[in-house]
């Protein structure tokens, strides 16, 4: 069984920031579209952001309107990890984010809809409170 653990929530000022890390167990996330989603409390989960697999996608991203220009994915392919920066976080941002990958059929990822991602991480807490 594919597993992902995702790290690095916790609480967090508005106008703060955190790294949240996505991470595998037992094989290497170059070979998959990874995604991010969160579900806020009394709400469905959304898409968040999604980096492509460096050979079918070459690394490319793509955001959703809420967080563009305000969270950073990437991947770090030398420790199989792939990072959510966020930045200048507020009350809205706070969520259960979950990591997720994506056995590429196609070349690039996506995020709107949570259909393509075979394998889910357990979810980390990321609180926003003054």
């Amino acid at each position: 069984q594919l597993q992902l653990v995702e790290s690095g929530g916790g609480l967090v000022q508005p106008g703060g920031s955190l790294r949240l890390s996505c991470a595998p167990s037992g094989f290497s996330l170059d070979y998959y579209h990874i995604g991010w989603f969160r579900q806020a409390p009394g709400k469905e989960r959304e898409g968040v952001s999604c980096i492509s697999s460096p050979p079918h996608g070459s690394d490319s991203t793509n955001y959703a309107d809420s967080v563009k220009g305000r969270f950073t994915i990437s991947r770090d392919s030398a420790k199989n990890t792939v990072y959510l920066e966020m930045n200048s976080l507020n009350f809205e941002d706070t969520a259960v984010y979950y990591c997720a990958a994506d056995a590429p059929l196609f070349s690039h990822c996506v995020f709107s809809t949570e259909g393509p991602y075979d394998y889910w991480g357990q979810g980390t807490q990321v609180t926003v409170s003054s």
